[in-house]
């Protein structure tokens, strides 16, 4: 499933997100503090659960923080446990 990831962000607050017919559909929300993105929030609607949405969200997340020299703090129970999972992740944890 490919879906396109879209970006907000403040200077303090971002969200990545996916959109679908109804609006959106997963969303992953981190709040930025210093070069430290502090991963707080995952959600993917029910209907879309189970797809690897919330995963791809966390790919992109990564890839942004990589990009930008960026680290992550997965305090959303989800991505932390993802990140325990991936050792590929350990360059951008924070």
């Amino acid at each position: 499933m490919a879906q396109e990831i879209h970006h907000k962000e403040n200077e303090r607050r971002g969200i990545f997100f996916m959109r679908g017919e109804k609006g959106i559909i997963a969303e992953l929300t981190y709040t930025l503090k210093s070069d430290v993105m502090i991963v707080d929030h995952t959600e993917t609607k029910r209907a879309f659960e189970g797809q690897g949405l919330g995963s791809m969200l966390i790919e992109h997340t990564v890839s942004y923080a990589r990009e930008n020299g960026l680290k992550i703090e997965p305090l959303c129970p989800f991505v932390e446990v993802k990140f325990d999972d991936n050792k590929a992740y350990n360059d951008v944890r924070a």
